[in-house]
């Protein structure tokens, strides 16, 4: 396809997973949802890209919080998602993993365990006994953590066909990479003689550094932008650069359709589910 249908193509996944967390935002402000909720709203480009591109190779998938959009963009059950984020025994975790730990094995999606970076060494165990393509994906803080760079370093001695996903909004809560750090994980990367690129969450900027994923071990430092705090408590400055809507001012009256429709099909899954209750 070329490069106007693959950025509509991203679109139409970046677009459920946008209105998705927006009416996560609205649960959490009618206090519907009341315990913590991690949401992707701003960073749901990279998983919808990587998802256009790479789900037909069945990828083996560890994220950590900030999940709900990797479970969407590759195939997750929206029902269930809202099931597990009203805590109900239907749900994608059976309720039990809340917003931190999204699991959905029918897509090849493994729940975190709460501990900030574990899923990094468990996805490269699970990559070195099925000898799978894996993504694992982390946030510039869980990055820092030391056991992801035994990890890492595992991964490049024994050439796992691993993607590393770094979705760095240059914030660990609200504390900025400079108070925390002079280094960059592409740099680390490099050091452990694996490939590490920094790239944005532009869709044909992030599409050019995943040819060659799975030949080997990379990491994809993706520098991006979040709307809501952690946790949900909050949202950033109505200054932050936000990929999805620059993308839909772009892509025109297409893209605008498609988010209206997106928007009127999640509303309709939640209203649903909620007269469950």
């Amino acid at each position: 396809m070329n490069d106007r249908e693959f950025r509509l193509e991203v679109f139409k996944t970046a677009s459920k997973c946008r209105n998705f967390e927006n009416y996560v935002y609205k649960m959490i402000e009618q206090k519907i949802i009341k315990f913590p909720t991690y949401m992707s709203a701003g960073q749901e480009y990279i998983s919808a890209t990587i998802a256009t591109v790479l789900k037909h190779r069945a990828p083996l998938i560890f994220a950590q919080h900030r999940g709900h959009s990797w479970y969407l963009s590759f195939g997750g059950d929206i029902t269930e998602l809202v099931d597990e984020l009203l805590g109900r025994s239907t749900g994608c975790a059976n309720g039990m993993g809340g917003s931190a730990s999204i699991h959905g094995p029918e897509i090849n999606m493994y729940g975190h365990d709460g501990l900030m970076g574990s899923q990094v060494p468990i996805a490269v165990g699970a990559a070195y006994s099925s000898q799978r393509p894996t993504i694992t994906v982390m946030g510039d803080a869980s990055a820092e953590e030391d056991y992801v760079f035994g990890a890492l370093g595992w991964a490049s001695t024994k050439k796992l066909p691993m993607l590393f996903i770094v979705e760095d909004n240059n914030l660990s809560i609200l504390t900025e990479k400079r108070v925390r750090r002079n280094w960059e994980m592409d740099d680390v990367a490099n050091a452990f003689q694996m490939k590490g690129l920094q790239t944005s969450d532009d869709p044909l900027e992030l599409r050019a550094s995943l040819e060659d994923a799975f030949d080997g071990p990379k990491l994809l430092n993706v520098n991006t932008n979040r709307l809501y705090w952690h946790s949900g408590a909050g949202k950033d400055s109505e200054d932050t650069f936000d990929r999805y809507q620059t993308e839909m001012d772009d892509l025109g009256d297409e893209a605008k359709e498609i988010h209206e429709k997106t928007k009127l099909k999640i509303e309709k899954v939640w209203v649903n589910q909620l007269e469950k209750q």
